[in-house]
């Protein structure tokens, strides 16, 4: 199998106007497919769920077909695919969901490493309950989070880890597997994990993480502005959101407050349907053809890092923060003397979409001394080409001429 970029970019009208994007880690780009099924579904008929009307049965399918979707995508079972508005919507709502089991003097764990959307509703539930949170540091220098910059602040008192399996911010890729047997063997604590980033660069297996949750954002992967959290549908029959009294208390339905958004979902199921596609493989399941196209998907982005990384790390006054073993292909610089949002503008004014902040890894960005100014994000993504690559440096090199 084999990995034709040229014909993926095709399919994204976006990338026609001539920018080359390494802002995919804020949200990728979506594909002709992904918007066709959003405005398929807008201007069909559709009601509220149900089976008696077309309309009804349009808006049923859409929700079936995405939990399938997602399902396939995440190796989950269907009935613990919970939809939402966005990853830190939802995240809030089960901790809120979960702080109700919690008592003065439990604890909760959170990262440095992590989103901010990982950290702070964990912290404020607990907070609220007189439960105390325990922030794990990683090490600044290498980047890395080891399973025992965890297991250090486990105790018969942790209701609950949350870690991320990629930093937004750095791209490092923590062993989820050995944290999740960690927090099972050492505590009766579940583990909450940010896969947001993790999930637009690797096939992603649930059961085999050892995650109790596993929230993402199909924006981050190609489709639309939304979010989803994975679990195992007997843990979530013994949560109880807040909810209103004739809502379904079904699960998933019951933490999916009000109509669902059945255009997103159609949308998402799009974006898990053509990423499926990408390694020309029709034969197999869908989970298959995803497991396969996530390898391409993997192998291509890490040639197009090998391709840019070094000539960044030698361009003069570069410093790099993207520095563990195991990351996604994201970096996090910034440039001797320069601004990082005005190293941005700069790059803009030549068609280089790369950001520059913290990107609400706030924790993150002031372990690395950074501050709230965070720096220089480059994030490749299915879309992007050697071509793209080859444009970021140049402009680089001229900039540092001025």
């Amino acid at each position: 199998m084999t990995y034709d970029v040229a014909a993926v970019r095709a399919h994204f009208p976006a990338l026609q106007e001539g920018a080359a994007h390494f802002d995919g880690p804020g949200g990728t780009q979506s594909p002709r497919e992904v918007g066709e099924a959003v405005a398929r579904t807008l201007t069909s008929a559709i009601a509220n769920r149900g089976i008696v009307t077309r309309a009804e049965r349009r808006a049923e399918d859409a929700v079936a077909h995405c939990r399938s979707a997602l399902t396939d995508l995440l190796n989950a079972d269907p009935r613990g695919v919970v939809f939402g508005r966005s990853m830190t919507d939802l995240t809030y709502d089960f901790a809120r969901a979960l702080a109700k089991t919690w008592k003065p003097g439990d604890e909760v764990v959170v990262t440095r490493l992590d989103h901010d959307a990982n950290v702070r509703p964990w912290v404020q539930a607990a907070d609220a309950v007189g439960a105390l949170p325990r922030f794990a540091d990683f090490d600044p220098t290498s980047g890395e989070l080891a399973p025992e910059d965890i297991a250090a602040h486990l105790s018969p008192q942790t209701k609950l880890v949350a870690v991320t399996a990629a930093s937004n911010l750095i791209g490092t890729t923590p062993d989820i597997p050995a944290i999740a047997s960690l927090v099972h063997n050492r505590s009766d604590a579940l583990l909450y994990v940010d896969g947001v980033h993790y999930t637009a660069h690797h096939s992603v297996d649930l059961p085999a993480s050892g995650a109790d949750f596993w929230a993402c954002s199909p924006y981050k992967f190609l489709g639309p502005h939304c979010g989803a959290v994975a679990a195992a549908p007997a843990l979530l029959e013994t949560l109880h959101p807040d909810k209103l009294l004739p809502s379904s208390d079904e699960v998933p339905e019951r933490f999916e407050l009000g109509t669902l958004p059945y255009e997103l979902m159609a949308g998402t199921t799009a974006a898990i349907d053509f990423l499926a596609d990408l390694a020309g493989v029709h034969a197999g399941t869908r989970r298959d053809r995803l497991v396969a196209a996530y390898a391409l998907i993997d192998l291509h982005e890490k040639q197009l890092r090998d391709r840019l990384e070094p000539t960044l790390r030698a361009l003069p006054g570069v410093r790099v923060y993207s520095n563990a073993q195991r990351r996604t292909p994201t970096i996090l610089f910034t440039i001797d003397g320069w601004e990082s949002q005005q190293l941005r503008i700069e790059l803009a004014a030549r068609w280089i979409n790369a950001p520059a902040g913290s990107f609400y890894a706030v924790e993150c960005s002031r372990h690395l001394g950074l501050g709230d100014a965070g720096g220089v994000r480059i994030g490749l993504a299915p879309y992007t080409s050697e071509d793209d690559v080859d444009r970021l440096l140049a402009a680089l090199r001229e900039i540092l001429l001025l």
